[in-house]
């Protein structure tokens, strides 16, 4: 475990901006971890845990203590006739763990395939696509108190799931630290195809890798590839009003894309918010939002953190004053 100063970030963020932390370290146990939280509490210093760094914007130098956390391995816990439980290191590369899932047969995160980012960043954000989230197959997870050093186990009941949400983005946002993630996964098929995307598989030959498959291919066909253009995804959430707000606004535009997620609550595609105010495509500077997507924000080359922050605000502002909603970030911004 080495502790680097004035350490670049630019490849561990996949905006591929050009900051720099005061301190830097990669952490693969919970033992190093530990020690890490230590030192820093020793020289009151401020700590930010990262995985990949794709769901991540910096603005400035950060002048603090960055802690990769690089926790590492996929291992099957326990097999039952119809489920099996899989234990993975925050530091995993989520699309690896589900490849593995897929290579075995476990049915439960095969819609989840090609999201960035890592195992530990996962139930933080409670990811999803295609009709999936990650609660739906989450089991339990265990990390460390920042405080007190302390372990715990989380369980499924515990962790305030909600739309992209968690408790990790609440009240124990930046105090515990994810070491490991269970999943609660099937052995028989559970096929998800009600995206319409996923109607098009062939369901008298339905299999995971086909699902898989067409996932990836789907992603690749809308989503830039952050080695070439950086981004971190889908920059805000898909909005979710009520029926006051929306059935005027379906009313008036009848293109709007929308999904009914309850009684009376509607979730609004934010990519055609944005792109209905002139901004797919759209470039300013160094910033602009992807060709073939508008919730993306990418950077074109030497934007800095605070270019494409700006540019998310203006997003913002332009979809609220024509549509009354106020985007809110997925993306972290530091």
């Amino acid at each position: 475990m080495v502790i680097t100063e004035n350490q670049s970030l630019k490849h561990t963020n996949t905006f591929g901006i050009d900051i720099f932390a005061k301190r830097y370290v990669e952490v693969r146990s919970v033992e190093e971890l530990k020690e890490i939280i230590k030192i820093a509490k020793q020289d009151n210093s401020e700590i930010l845990v990262i995985g990949s760094g794709s769901n991540i914007l910096f603005t400035k130098n950060y002048n603090g203590l960055i802690v990769k956390n690089d926790i590492q391995g996929i291992e099957v816990l326990e097999e039952k006739d119809n489920d099996v439980f899989v234990k993975a290191g925050a530091g995993v590369l989520w699309d690896d763990l589900v490849e593995f899932c897929v290579d075995n047969n476990y049915w439960g995160v095969e819609n989840l395939s090609l999201i960035p980012g890592t195992v530990g960043a996962a139930p933080i954000q409670n990811i999803g696509a295609y009709g999936v989230e990650l609660s739906d197959s989450f089991y339990s997870l265990n990390g460390v108190f920042l405080d007190s050093l302390n372990t715990k186990t989380f369980y499924k009941n515990e962790i305030q799931f909600g739309y992209r949400n968690s408790i990790f983005k609440g009240e124990l946002k930046g105090r515990f630290i994810i070491t490991e993630v269970i999943l609660k996964l099937s052995k028989i098929p559970k096929p998800v195809l009600t995206y319409r995307e996923l109607k098009s598989v062939d369901s008298s030959a339905i299999s995971l890798s086909g699902i898989r498959n067409k996932i990836i291919e789907i992603r690749k066909s809308k989503l830039p590839d952050p080695g070439k253009l950086g981004n971190a995804g889908s920059f805000f959430k898909n909005p979710v009003v009520d029926g006051k707000l929306f059935l005027p606004l379906k009313r008036k535009y009848k293109s709007i894309v929308y999904f009914e997620v309850g009684k009376n609550k509607y979730k609004i595609s934010a990519g055609w918010l944005i792109e209905n105010c002139g901004y797919k495509g759209k470039k300013v500077g160094n910033v602009g939002c992807y060709e073939k997507q508008a919730l993306i924000i990418v950077n074109y080359g030497k934007a800095t953190g605070d270019e494409v922050y700006k540019f998310s605000k203006n997003i913002q502002k332009e979809v609220k004053q024509k549509f009354g909603i106020l985007l809110i970030p997925e993306v972290n911004i530091i």
